[in-house]
């Protein structure tokens, strides 16, 4: 069950585009798993391809995102490669419609 603040979290991490596909990260479904502990914050994420060349500025932009609120301490942006993204199964139905798959 999400949490209020996993997601404010996840609402501020909206705000990160793939520069690429000009969709959120969040839509794009490449946000896995968002754990707040009290002021401490893991998030699990994956890109496009493990061959992304922007990837370390997706995360840092991820990062800076959940920078921005008051409450938050420690950030960790964790990448992980499983399950491997499947914009067909993980990204929201808008961006579905963007991406020509509906």
């Amino acid at each position: 069950m999400s949490t209020l603040q996993e997601d404010v979290v996840r609402e501020n991490l909206r705000t990160v585009v793939d520069p690429e596909l000009g969709i959120s990260i969040v839509d794009l479904g490449l946000i896995y798993d968002v754990k707040v502990d009290d002021s401490n914050v893991n998030v699990k994420m994956t890109l496009t391809s493990p061959a992304c060349p922007l990837g370390a500025t997706i995360q840092a932009q991820a990062h800076t995102a959940v920078q921005k609120l008051p409450w938050v301490k420690e950030i960790k942006i964790e990448l992980v490669w499983s399950p491997r993204w499947d914009p067909r199964t993980m990204s929201s139905e808008e961006a579905q419609m963007q991406l020509g798959i509906l």
